[in-house]
C-alpha cells in the first residue's frame, strides 16, 4: 500500500485555498466544500474538506522539501508567517512549522536518508 492523500478540515474554503496556493500547490479540484491539490514531487495529494463543525485537527501534516531554508525565506517574501523557523531536530531531521487558516499544523521539512533510515531503524511485520 502507499499513502496517497489526507484530508484536512477547514473552516472557509476560499481562505484555506488560498493559503495552500501561496505555498505553492497546484489545485486540481475546486468545489464550495472541497478541494484537492496536488504535491510537485512523487505524484501525491491532499485534499481540504469544509467543516460545519467546531473541530480542533491534532494532526500534524508533513512537507519534504530539500531546499528547505529557501523555501522558507521565499515562503516569508509572501506573507507566510512561521511558528518556528527552520532549525535541526533531534531525530535528524530539519523542520519549520506553521498552521494553516483553520490552524491545522504544518511542518516544512528535509530529511534525506534518514526519513525512511534513520539509525534507529527497525523493519518488523506480522
Amino acid at each position: 500500500m502507499n499513502l496517497n492523500q489526507i484530508t484536512l478540515p477547514v473552516r472557509d474554503m476560499a481562505e484555506a485555498t488560498a493559503f495552500y496556493r501561496r505555498l505553492g500547490f497546484l489545485q486540481i479540484v475546486d468545489t464550495p466544500h472541497y478541494a484537492r491539490f496536488e504535491c510537485e514531487d512523487g505524484g501525491a495529494s491532499f485534499s481540504l474538506g469544509l467543516s460545519d463543525d467546531d473541530f480542533h485537527n491534532g494532526a500534524v501534516i508533513y512537507f519534504e522539501h530539500r531546499e528547505l531554508d529557501a523555501l522558507v525565506a521565499r515562503l516569508i517574501d509572501k506573507g507566510i508567517e512561521f511558528a518556528q523557523l527552520p532549525r535541526d531536530e533531534r531525530y535528524l531531521w530539519r523542520e519549520a512549522v506553521l498552521f494553516d487558516p483553520s490552524g491545522n499544523q504544518i511542518k516544512l521539512y528535509w530529511a534525506g536518508q534518514n526519513r525512511l533510515h534513520p539509525p534507529w531503524r527497525v523493519e518488523r511485520r506480522d
